[in-house]
């Protein structure tokens, strides 16, 4: 790893419209806080910056559904995250927020010096407009008909069910949202961020210069540098946010994807104000961004864009991203509270705050998007946190307090085993060392966990307790070993699980000791008095698994029963003649083969049987059925609807399926298996 004489530690800004969950925490901001713990303890020069993300759409719509000011949710949440981040040891420098004055400050100073320097296009274009509630609609506030799939709920930049990206102009029968009011189009005018005059600036910084980047942001990156780029809106109308700072731009303000990565500069700025500059404009220099995959774009291409067109900052050294975490095999979603909340794990687990910062790091989404269970939870704080790391620790310090009133016995002449134990710590610290600084804690983790297990393995090699009373000097040589293990442990962990580490440090009676240490057999002096033994970690039990599976199970039902409550047909859709319904090829298929569509959350891609071919029909269903139990099923398809690419994959058909009130799809097939390409009339 490059020595940099400074760093400056970034992780996302939460939106401040609901609390944190595991998903967060995995993706983010236990990396974030591992990366950053290790800086200071080899005696970096570091700042942890985070934040609240307080502007943007989903913050209007969240305050609009609550009957409330936006104002009110991001002050209620934000205070709420902060104090979940503090007692979960998220150990940030600051975290501030985006409704700062200096944050309004700096990112409108962003903005005008960017706006004087010639970087913006004034562009006018025709956007929807509710004229009901009198103001422009951002896409979220624009539901309508899917043209993919038939959805009939699809938002104006994305449809849900079949995961394709859209543009509000794209739906069919689109509906505003506040007034439930057919929209109408009006010219309304922005400023747009040229992308495109950055392009070969950004193929060179990336693609050439920053190859050891992890895989899954250089590929992301590659894949939006290899489509071009194009100009990006820097403002909207909205009522929230911050005013575009320029004439003629009442009733606009920054969008939110402008305004808040300049957060973690005003958050600087707020913490540093004589000296905030060092960090962000010095070479000397490295500034790394922890962030989701959902983030790679706007951190490695726009936002370094924006830094190169300002021209006075430094760019990001390294944007470690990771993928998203499931919970009990199935996506996390806020809206559907299939979550787990950390301020009602840290209610529900209190002591425990180590156990699920070890977890989520063993379980972390580096490559992959990864499971949380329950039941791995409990197994990995039972059978890895007491039974290997705990377990090794309360031996050797009951038995110190037993044989020698927990006083550091004084060790004699070493054996083999003790000198190789020993020589061992040297190398697990430079293997940890080395997966920290490339950004792979899962595997940090895994290392610094072989030093427990070498403890416990050394000392039932060793078997003190059998020797007590006929070599005594050997078991003080046993345990002044196992002593010397401990200490080094409670510094090798220290980045990671730092509760546990604060406890065994109180325990060791420590002293404040260099993390280049690591490795020494001589931490703990003889004769060094200890404290009093208790336990690193305790058991979870069944009954608090159950608690949590059955809140879960809780927050699926009540989804579904409000669904089912709430639940009307759509209104009948216009009639259409004899001549046109029956020019409808319906048939009866049979699937072949199906597989998900790789990169895609609702895609799956079927081979079918049509009696006439053996055709490809891609559909929004991937999140309804496995690939295994639609092979060799019947069902029912529209076979001469005009083909339509989805994904690079042209599909020439369209499944027929019901949606019942709680969402789950059903095939619509006939009542007994007839011959493929029977026609349906």
């Amino acid at each position: 790893m490059k020595e940099h004489k400074r760093y400056m530690v970034t992780s996302a800004l939460p939106y401040a419209n609901g609390p944190v969950h595991i998903g967060h925490l995995a993706g983010v901001y236990v990396p974030a806080d591992i990366y950053v713990r290790y800086l200071r303890l080899r005696g970096r020069e570091v700042v942890f910056v985070g934040g609240s993300d307080e502007h943007g759409v989903p913050i209007t719509i969240k305050a609009r559904n609550e009957g409330v000011s936006p104002k009110e949710i991001v002050d209620h949440y934000h205070s709420l995250i902060k104090e979940s981040f503090e007692r979960f040891g998220i150990s940030f420098d600051i975290y501030s927020r985006t409704t700062s004055a200096i944050h309004h400050r700096t990112a409108s100073e962003f903005f005008r010096t960017l706006y004087d320097k010639g970087c913006f296009v004034e562009k006018e274009s025709d956007q929807y407009y509710d004229e009901e509630a009198r103001q422009f609609l951002a896409d979220r506030y624009i539901r309508g008909t899917c043209p993919h799939c038939g959805n009939e709920q699809a938002y104006g930049d994305q449809c849900e069910q079949c995961g394709t990206s859209l543009n509000a102009t794209d739906l069919i029968n689109p509906r505003s949202v506040l007034s439930d009011s057919v929209p109408v189009m009006r010219t309304t005018k922005h400023w747009y961020l040229p992308l495109e005059n950055y392009e070969s600036f950004l193929k060179k910084w990336i693609l050439d210069d920053h190859r050891e980047w992890k895989t899954n942001v250089y590929g992301q990156c590659k894949s939006w540098l290899d489509l071009g780029l194009q100009s990006r809106a820097v403002t909207r109308d909205l009522d929230w946010g911050i005013p575009v700072p320029v004439e003629g731009a009442k009733g606009k303000v920054l969008y939110v994807w402008f305004d808040a990565p300049i957060g973690y500069i005003s958050n600087t700025r707020e913490l540093l104000p004589d000296t905030w500059q060092d960090y962000w404009k010095s070479d000397d220099s490295c500034l790394v961004h922890f962030i989701g995959k959902d983030n790679i774009v706007f951190h490695c291409i726009i936002f370094p864009a924006m830094l190169k067109a300002e021209g006075s900052y430094i760019l990001p050294h390294n944007v470690p991203a990771n993928e998203f975490l499931n919970l009990e095999n199935d996506k996390i979603s806020t809206s559907n509270n299939w979550a787990v909340w950390l301020h009602e794990y840290l209610d529900d687990f209190p002591g425990h705050e180590d156990t699920l910062r070890y977890v989520l790091t063993a379980n972390a989404p580096e490559t992959k998007d990864n499971n949380f269970t329950w039941k791995d939870f409990q197994d990995r704080n039972n059978n890895e946190l007491v039974a290997i790391y705990g377990n090794f620790v309360n031996r050797a310090m009951i038995l110190t307090h037993k044989y020698f009133g927990g006083t550091v016995p004084e060790g004699g002449e070493p054996t083999d085993l003790d000198r190789s134990t020993l020589s061992e710590i040297g190398a697990i610290r430079k293997k940890v060392e080395n997966a920290i600084e490339n950004y792979r804690f899962r595997e940090a983790l895994k290392e610094a966990m072989s030093l427990a297990r070498l403890g416990n393995k050394y000392l039932a090699d060793a078997e003190p307790w059998k020797i007590i009373e006929t070599d005594r000097d050997r078991v003080c040589t046993v345990l002044n070993t196992a002593l010397q293990l401990a200490a080094n442990m409670s510094l090798l962990f220290e980045p990671f699980l730092p509760f546990s580490s604060a406890t065994l440090k109180n325990m060791l009676r420590l002293p404040a000791i260099a993390w280049e240490r690591i490795g020494s057999g001589d931490l703990l002096p003889a004769g060094h008095q200890l404290d009093k033994a208790t336990l690193l970690f305790e058991k979870v039990d069944d009954n608090a698994i159950e608690k949590q599976l059955q809140r879960l199970a809780a927050a699926k039902s009540a989804k579904a029963a409000q669904k089912r409550q709430t639940y009307q047909a759509a209104p009948a859709k216009d009639e259409v003649s004899f001549d046109a319904f029956s020019a409808m090829d319906i048939r009866a298929c049979t699937i072949l083969e199906a597989e998900k569509v790789p990169k895609t959350d609702k895609l799956m891609k079927l081979l079918v049987d049509t009696g006439i071919d053996k055709r490809t029909v891609v559909s929004g269903i991937a999140q309804h059925f496995t690939p295994e139990e639609l092979l060799g099923k019947q069902v029912s398809v529209l076979v001469n609807l005009a083909p339509r690419p989805m994904k690079g994959i042209v599909s020439q058909g369209m499944l027929l399926l019901a949606e019942d009130a709680d969402g789950k799809l059903v095939f619509v097939v006939p009542e007994h298996t007839v011959t493929n390409g029977a026609t349906i009339k």
